[in-house]
């Protein structure tokens, strides 16, 4: 059972440092841990052990393990270098809670993904919407109220989604079918020494089978009946090495598969169905269809980009109300945004108590059930009507969908700026909740650093912005926070 520690956040002038003196107030991880709800990170981790045993060692403290999670996306390191950085980085440390210096590693690396584990993506919306309530001026009262009808809408809502790619390399049908044998012969080789039999293991010549895979793989632009056949060649063998991995089971059941072989099996099994469909019927499409053995749960997304017309990873809808992030939505599966707005608007109401003047969002999202929706509650969808454009059309109407079609660039700017920036152009957790939670965490920590922009840009004036801005930060955040 996990025991909640302390939620003081320790004091500057208390850190031990070894070699003496005292951290700095304008150093970035200072003002980012006064901006943390780490109390609610400290209940949202405690929750995740309820049904957990008592006994054993006890638990890593939340600060520890959320703050980890938190400076290795902020930095962008492996999981192994975020435990040496933190064993460097005395400013890491108070980050993190300690109340002096210690050079040895807190934890191993390992931990780190435990750590994701512990807080889901769920966790991580609250945690963001808590942000937002903390840090910006609370509404009047009565304002807050969701239940009060509705009766004027207030702000603005920007909507649009996102694919953040998982760390797999381009698929294609005889990569995947060569992996596929390559791991099913090594299996049959841990199998073959406990069984009776002799011979050749497989069916068919190994070398052969790779000469095969080779002569494609290396060909710049290789004709598509020539990548038929091969496909045809290798689906044959990965069969052939499925039911001779059944039939060495089967003779000697005392000899069993270790859980991590067991599920990569399985996996190998449902893609060699979905090849043998694909291939039988002269397709390309499949339900569900697996593009990495490591990553079975990550699924092709149609995109239509100019850079790739498909993506591999999450796709993620976002929402920007007031120049603040909410991650509204997250699956591997694709799916139509045009059916998610109604939700969203209806989140935006219990969060605001009322519902917004104007939705920016794009063609996608004009759907005659979306525009019936809005026209019922008072709300503005941007972009043309439905139909042939009509001469008709006003100037003023005209503007309004310029000025609006500029507001909506602010979400197409904040995804460029969180991959680019804050990594969401490559998730590199491989477990489906890890991943989500690594792609939350990225939006979160975005959100952090547009506040301190934010609270800099509300109290200062623009000249003494470079000159003074580290002097009065810290201050800044700290009495808004209080």
């Amino acid at each position: 059972m996990y025991k909640k520690t302390s939620r003081i956040q320790p004091s500057l002038e208390d850190f031990l440092l070894p070699f003496g003196g005292k951290l700095s107030a304008n150093n970035r991880w200072v003002k980012e841990a006064k901006l943390i709800p780490w109390d609610l990170v400290e209940d949202l981790y405690a929750e995740s052990f309820k049904n957990e045993r008592e006994d054993g060692r006890p638990p890593i403290p939340a600060r520890i393990a959320y703050g980890a999670i938190y400076i290795k996306e902020r930095e962008k390191l492996t999981d192994e270098r975020c435990v040496e950085h933190i064993a460097e980085n005395a400013y890491m440390q108070y980050f993190l809670g300690l109340k002096e210096f210690r050079p040895e590693p807190l934890f191993d690396a390992s931990m780190m993904t435990h750590f994701r584990k512990r807080f889901s993506p769920e966790a991580m919306q609250k945690i963001n919407e808590e942000l937002y309530r903390r840090t910006h001026q609370p509404k009047a009262d009565g304002d807050n109220d969701p239940g009060d009808g509705g009766s004027s809408n207030k702000g603005s809502l920007i909507i649009d989604a996102t694919v953040a790619p998982a760390d797999i390399r381009y698929p294609t049908d005889l990569e995947l079918l060569n992996e596929c044998r390559e791991q099913t012969e090594a299996i049959i080789e841990s199998l073959w020494g406990t069984s009776l039999r002799h011979g050749h293991k497989t069916g068919y010549s190994r070398k052969k089978a790779r000469k095969q895979y080779l002569k494609v793989a290396k060909q710049r632009k290789p004709r598509k009946k020539l990548i038929r056949q091969t496909i045809g060649k290798q689906l044959i063998y990965v069969e052939k090495n499925l039911a001779r991995i059944t039939t060495l089971l089967d003779e000697n059941p005392t000899h069993k598969l270790s859980p991590k072989k067991e599920q990569r099996l399985e996996t190998i099994e449902q893609l060699v169905k979905q090849q043998r469909h694909m291939f039988d019927q002269r397709s390309h499409v499949c339900e569900d269809r697996i593009v990495s053995l490591r990553q079975p749960h990550v699924r092709p997304i149609v995109r239509g980009k100019a850079s790739a017309a498909v993506e591999f990873g999450q796709k993620l809808e976002l929402v920007i109300v007031d120049g603040f992030t909410f991650l509204e939505k997250q699956s591997f599966d694709n799916f139509n945004e045009g059916v998610t707005l109604i939700d969203a608007v209806e989140r935006y109401r219990e969060r605001f108590g009322a519902y917004p003047e104007a939705i920016m969002a794009d063609k996608l999202y004009r759907n005659r059930d979306n525009l019936r929706y809005c026209k019922e509650h008072g709300i503005r969808l941007s972009g043309p009507r439905l139909g042939r454009p009509k001469a008709a059309d006003s100037q003023a109407e005209r503007e309004q969908a310029y000025q609006d079609s500029c507001q909506r660039n602010i979400v197409e700017g904040r995804i460029g700026v969180s991959k680019r920036r804050y990594g969401l152009s490559r998730i590199m957790a491989y477990l489906p909740d890890t991943a989500l939670t690594e792609a939350a965490m990225q939006i979160f920590i975005m959100n952090v650093a547009h506040l301190i922009r934010r609270i800099l840009r509300l109290f200062l004036p623009r000249q003494f912005r470079g000159a003074f801005a580290s002097l009065f930060l810290f201050f800044l955040i700290f009495s808004v926070i209080q």
